[in-house]
């Protein structure tokens, strides 16, 4: 509700707390926040002079733009707060991946593989004296050429050949 009078010679036009909030489309802290600023003028308990804070509104307002640059400078640092948003909110995701051991660290995981292919490989050498073990009857030409095949595959592999 908006009321008019007379304050030193000039009229005044009074609009509640309320009120000038749906005005300017702004929250009662945000209203708060200008009045301590000396954006609101303030005239009496849930009291303001409706002109005076419009202007100096629209003033406020004009410098925070011109602050921004021209149309072109606000995009790109509104594209910029976009990225730097994005980058955070990647980040935040990565270390709780992290906390819930969804990720490892890279060394980990190649840590771990070449202690597993290490065993394979100490593992698959030690064949040919298993085999002549459990097969005294093979020769030692037989012997000779597990062993040397399970050489070649294993240096196959480690060539990167099947």
């Amino acid at each position: 509700m908006i009321e008019e009078f007379e304050l030193g010679g000039k009229k005044v036009s009074r609009i509640g707390g309320a009120d000038l909030c749906a005005l300017l489309d702004i929250s009662p802290a945000a209203l708060t926040d200008l009045k301590k600023r000396g954006i609101a003028v303030h005239l009496a308990h849930d009291s303001y002079d409706l002109w005076a804070t419009v202007q100096a509104y629209i003033a406020h307002l004009r410098n925070v733009a011109a602050r921004w640059g021209n149309e072109e400078q606000a995009e790109t640092l509104t594209a910029a707060r976009a990225r730097l948003a994005r980058e955070k909110a990647d980040e935040a995701a990565r270390r709780n991946a992290v906390a819930r051991g969804e990720l490892v660290e890279a060394a980990e995981v190649v840590r771990g593989w070449s202690d597993t292919l290490r065993a394979v490989r100490a593992a698959m050498l030690a064949v040919p004296a298993r085999v002549r073990a459990s097969l005294p009857h093979l020769s030692g030409a037989d012997s000779a050429l597990i062993d040397r095949e399970i050489r070649n595959a294993l240096e196959g592999l480690a060539n990167g050949n099947d």
